[in-house]
């Protein structure tokens, strides 16, 4: 149990206690700075600890946002401070700077926890101060300004604050006026009878789930239950965030286990999509895995824009300053973010294309859309990484050579390739990578199956892969190469498979590249919740992207079309259990060792 050290002398009438006993503190009292350090002393090393003046004045969401957000070592509000356990060495040395400062007397005119904060920010510590916003929270001197403060409290709803503060600050058209407007009530529901996020983040995938498995059955009626049930798992998404945002309940296997069924919710529907439209008669599964190539290429994107920019100097750009004057415009906002298709948005077309068309439909409508949607957001950051003047970090390279997932053939060429490489122009990395892709997807997609094309391509492709990575993706417009390696692998499967032309192929290509997805999802979120990319005997067990796509492209040389299929199904249960076995063992250990706490506001897309 955290424990809350009182400083100071009671205040008669005050609710101090109580506020920090609802909070789940253990509550302890001090009448000056020794004693203090006596107590703070005395408080096991693996709990949280927080020093709290007694005249503290404030709302209970002003405590709680100060003392009980798990994210942050350190943190503090007027009139308070914690420490977890990974910021109690930081907070103890301050601690005794102001007890051989102050002689250990009693306080009178200042706070001690004011004053612990101020030796910590001397000392370099990084302490977070929430925004509090209307929140009171403050130590008031003479029972005037005590007054004030009560009546300032008493002015200010904290409950309507707490509510408002739970949902995203930026959020797509749909969320913000059609589901958060009565989630954030649904998620105090959950709080208040104790659910966590994990377990409503656990019941929206169950529902989608159930979504896909009535649009399996291929019925009207099963595409309109499945359009209702997938808005339902929409809402119940947008919950878990703003439940853990209500309750400050966040953690590392909360936020991987919050992306990582998002796609699995979304590709799960596309499968039954699939499914359904085959009890019809239709065959679907092409677009089924066109739509999960497209999503997860403009998810790549995203994430590869972002890290190559995430600490980059001189971030700025006539395109960041056009955009930054269009966001002044209230309606230009939202139609911007609406065009891009986030996830509300996305969700929404294709649950009432579900209800009232057909699969097909549904999957043609969503795969224009998407693409419209990746075009305007890679142009956008195209420009906006041409006309910025920006020097790329050893970090930002380091992520983007771990987001392009290189197998031991491209490790090792790049190595041999390095001199060769560094005479060449900066474009040359992207523009490699993408011609080393269209040379692979191109003779797997316009020759004919079992001819030795797409072989050659692919061993084009192993090289210009090695020699894109040969040198440090620092370029403006490096971090366009993991993209263009996930298009060429994806879509050399979605190639061969539709070249197969056996009943049974494309569902055996869609499970291999949900798999290999899943594999670089999981490497996306790692990097994010700063644990470092993948062990690299994972990376070489899996192959690679060059390696995958050689091996694939050998076996639709060397087998027949039928067991080219099964080939397929035996590679995606292989991917699978590797990657989901060690992605569950890495995610769980570190939840269990007490990983920081991490809260990704998601993507928008």
């Amino acid at each position: 149990m955290p424990t809350a050290i009182l400083t100071g002398q009671p205040v008669p009438g005050s609710s101090i206690e109580s506020e920090l006993r609802s909070l789940g503190f253990d509550v302890q009292h001090a009448s000056g700075a020794a004693d203090t350090e006596t107590l703070l002393a005395r408080v096991p090393a693996a709990e949280r600890v927080a020093v709290v003046d007694a005249r503290f004045v404030g709302h209970p969401h002003a405590l709680r946002l100060g003392l009980t957000d798990p994210r942050f070592p350190l943190a503090a509000v007027p009139g308070a401070v914690t420490a977890r356990p990974d910021g109690r060495q930081a907070l103890t040395r301050a601690m005794a700077r102001e007890n051989s400062a102050g002689g250990g007397t009693a306080l009178a005119v200042d706070s001690l926890a004011d004053r612990i904060t101020a030796a910590l920010d001397a000392d370099g510590a990084t302490v977070h101060r929430p925004e509090l916003g209307s929140l009171v929270a403050a130590v008031p001197a003479d029972p005037q300004a005590r007054n004030e403060a009560r009546q300032a409290v008493a002015a200010v709803d904290d409950e309507a604050v707490r509510l408002k503060s739970a949902v995203k600050a930026r959020d797509g058209f749909v969320t913000t006026f059609a589901i958060s407007p009565y989630s954030r009530y649904i998620a105090r529901w959950c709080a208040r009878r104790g659910l966590t996020p994990n377990q409503v983040t656990t019941a929206s995938l169950l529902t989608a789930l159930i979504a896909a498995g009535c649009a399996a059955t291929g019925t009207r009626g099963g595409f309109v239950a499945a359009g209702v049930l997938l808005i339902a798992s929409f809402v119940l998404d947008c919950t878990d965030g703003q439940l853990a945002r209500y309750s400050l309940q966040y953690s590392t296997l909360g936020a991987w286990l919050d992306a990582t069924f998002d796609r699995a919710k979304e590709y799960a529907y596309y499968a039954g999509l699939a499914l359904g439209a085959a009890r019809g008669g239709d065959d679907v599964w092409a677009l089924a895995l066109g739509a999960m190539v497209l999503q997860t290429c403009r998810h790549v994107v995203d994430f590869s824009f972002n890290e190559a920019n995430h600490d980059a100097a001189a971030n700025t750009s006539p395109t960041a300053a056009l955009s930054d004057r269009l966001d002044s415009v209230g309606w230009t906002v939202w139609l911007r973010r609406m065009i891009v298709l986030p996830i509300g948005e996305r969700w929404a077309m294709i649950a009432v294309l579900t209800a009232v068309t057909t699969p097909r439909i549904t999957l043609y409508v969503l795969l224009i859309g998407c693409a419209f949607a990746a075009t305007y957001t890679t142009a956008g950051r195209v420009l906006r990484s041409l006309t910025r003047k920006a020097t790329r970090t050893d970090r930002a390279a380091k992520a983007l050579a771990d987001l392009a997932d290189s197998g031991p053939l491209a490790d090792a060429g790049a190595k041999g390739l390095a001199r060769t490489a560094r005479r060449l122009p900066g474009f040359a990395a992207p523009a490699l990578a993408l011609l080393g892709g269209l040379a692979v997807v191109g003779t797997a997609a316009f020759t004919d199956f079992g001819g030795p094309w797409p072989l050659l391509g692919a061993i084009v492709y192993v090289l210009t892969s090695a020699l894109a990575v040969a040198r440090p993706l620092k370029g403006a417009l490096d971090w366009l190469v993991p993209p263009f390696f996930r298009a060429a692998e994806y879509g050399t499967v979605l190639a061969l498979a539709a070249k197969a032309g056996v009943n049974g192929a494309l569902p055996a290509a869609f499970g291999l590249v949900a798999a290999v997805a899943y594999h670089h999802y999981d490497t996306v979120y790692r990097i994010r919740g700063d644990a470092g990319a993948p062990p690299q005997w994972l990376v070489r067990t899996a192959g690679g992207h060059e390696g995958r796509t050689l091996v694939i492209t050998a076996l639709a040389v060397l087998l027949t079309a039928t067991q080219f299929k099964v080939a397929l199904t035996v590679l995606a249960v292989a991917v699978a259990l590797v990657v989901l076995v060690e992605s569950i063992r890495f995610w769980v250990a570190a939840h269990k060792v007490g990983a920081p706490a991490v809260h990704d506001e998601g993507e928008p897309a």
